[in-house]
């Protein structure tokens, strides 16, 4: 067993832009785990409809 790893997950979570509204979107997490705890995230990213990768910091999360 590793006892640092970087592991990358994908989920959907609602999110609300100024332009588009409220969207539902693929968000990918790559965080750092210890002993299979999460330390740290790395960076997280959504992919649009046309296939770019953007940040997550020009979107606010939805609640």
């Amino acid at each position: 067993m590793k006892i640092i790893y970087i592991k990358r997950k994908t989920q959907y979570e609602k999110r609300y832009s100024m332009k588009m509204g409220e969207l539902t979107t693929k968000v990918t997490y790559i965080r750092k785990y210890l002993f299979g705890l999460p330390v740290k995230t790395l960076h997280k990213y959504r992919a649009t409809y046309y296939g770019e990768v953007k940040d997550c910091n020009d979107c606010m999360l939805f609640v």
